[in-house]
């Protein structure tokens, strides 16, 4: 057969396909096979037993190895605890056959409404499966999808990861740290708080008297006034160095200082800024450049003595491999949310630990992350420390926190977060307790923009 002739016999056959299928009569096998775009195609026969294409529910080998645990209901809530929050809080509660049931959280700054739909797109991947199989479903989710996951597909993927480990952990009764390898430290994890703009030396002074006195060893910083743009002349440099020089010099050498430059900076303005920076012998700064521009983060990395941080917007293993592999950075900050759940974060922090690299997740959502992170770091040997998005003095979000789990969550006690001790993720929440607090949609990020006009970095 001559190349015409084959090809004008494959789009015959191909033709003919989508009308033998809806009427149910039986076609010949297609000269090519389908590459899976055929809106008609249907599931394909298992080639063989390492081969298996199935619906969604378990695959044959699985069978005499699952529990007998089944996934019977997936529920999304949007929670919106202020009416203009632009991270209402996107949980997920999975339900299963024994009533045993999971929590997690996929919070997404700015893109609530799109994670709570790319949520319940996963119910075909979870509905009849046994979620004692957490690997096996993260896999699912995250290859099956076809087109890699984005943050609103990670978050997504975060928050049904972080309920199948709830239920993992309830259904053995131990805490998912310990089916982590965890405890290291049973006196919990060091923890730090974040500074708000601190205008007065009464201020600072106030700060530093409330941090000693509740035992806090640390504390992360960002600029001052909103300064988003230091490339219109030199004066923002040395407001912002100066202010950093009185942050320093009025808590002390007993408390560690991060700063967080939040990605505003051009590759050659973080470079000045690290240098300028470097007598302050900071804990770190944090995405001094956009971090998607790894050869940009390389070129700050190498020109600074200080430590630097970046990771909080990566998502899977995939997204750290390079920044790893090419020495970047000295601190990892993915976010449990984000990254694709307890199963990616404690993948990253076992990547990072063979590099010496450490770990300081980030976590700036709601409680459940807070929670589930701290079971992973509790169980990982590269641990720094753990952002908690909160201040010195706890405010009406802490307070509703401890309304909804009877326990102050994420509140330090002595510059540590105790340990949950309960099976799971070491909570109980009721759906009633978050019907007080309405979904109030999605909000945008804060609207940034340079003297020009010109968008400015987030």
């Amino acid at each position: 057969m001559n190349r015409r002739k084959f090809l004008g016999g494959a789009a015959m056959a191909a033709a003919a396909l989508p009308a033998s299928r809806l009427s149910g009569a039986t076609a010949s096998p297609p000269l090519i096979e389908s590459c899976g775009c055929d809106p008609f195609a249907q599931q394909a026969p298992a080639r063989d037993a390492s081969y298996a294409i199935n619906t969604g529910s378990n695959p044959q080998a699985f069978i005499g190895l699952a529990s007998n645990l089944k996934i019977t209901n997936l529920k999304v809530f949007g929670v919106s605890i202020t009416p203009n929050s632009d991270r209402p809080y996107v949980f997920v509660k999975i339900e299963t056959n024994q009533g045993i049931i999971g929590w997690g959280e996929g919070t997404l700054e700015g893109k609530a409404q799109s994670v709570m739909s790319c949520i319940l797109d996963m119910r075909d991947f979870l509905i009849g499966n046994d979620p004692m199989q957490a690997e096996h479903l993260w896999q699912s989710m995250y290859v099956h999808t076809f087109y890699r996951a984005g943050p609103v597909i990670g978050s997504a993927i975060s928050a049904i990861d972080q309920a199948l480990w709830d239920i993992r952990g309830k259904a053995l009764n131990v805490p998912v740290y310990q089916l982590l390898g965890g405890p290291y430290d049973e006196r919990g994890v060091r923890g730090y708080y974040h500074v708000e703009s601190v205008a007065t030396d009464e201020a600072l002074a106030e700060l530093k008297q409330n941090a000693v006195s509740e035992g806090v060893s640390c504390l992360k910083v960002g600029m001052p006034d909103h300064d988003y743009e230091w490339l219109e002349g030199n004066a923002k440099i040395t407001h912002v160095v100066k202010y950093l020089e009185r942050i320093r010099a009025g808590l002390g050498d007993g408390i560690d200082i991060a700063i967080d430059f939040h990605a505003k900076m051009s590759p050659s303005v973080a470079v000045i800024m690290c240098k300028e920076v470097e007598p302050l012998k900071l804990l770190w700064v944090e995405e001094p450049c956009p971090p998607e521009n790894v050869q940009a983060m390389a070129r700050v990395s190498r020109r600074s003595t200080t430590p630097i941080a970046t990771g909080e917007r990566l998502v899977a293993t995939y997204g750290c491999r390079e920044l790893i592999e090419m020495g970047i950075v000295d601190i990892l900050q993915t976010d449990i949310n984000h990254v694709g759940g307890i199963s990616a974060l404690w993948k990253v922090a076992a990547m990072a630990n063979i590099s010496d690299i450490s770990m300081a997740p980030h976590a700036c959502e709601g409680p459940i992350d807070g929670l589930a992170t701290l079971h992973v770091d509790t169980s990982i040997p590269n641990l720094l420390v753990q952002e908690i998005c909160s201040f010195v003095v706890p405010g009406q979000k802490e307070k509703i926190w401890a309304e909804w789990f009877g326990f102050p969550a994420m509140r330090m006690v002595n510059g540590r977060v105790p340990l949950p001790t309960g099976p799971g993720l070491g909570f109980n929440l009721t759906e009633e307790a978050l019907a007080k607090y309405p979904f109030g949609g999605t909000k945008p990020m804060e609207f940034v923009y340079h003297a020009d006009g010109s968008v400015a970095a987030l």
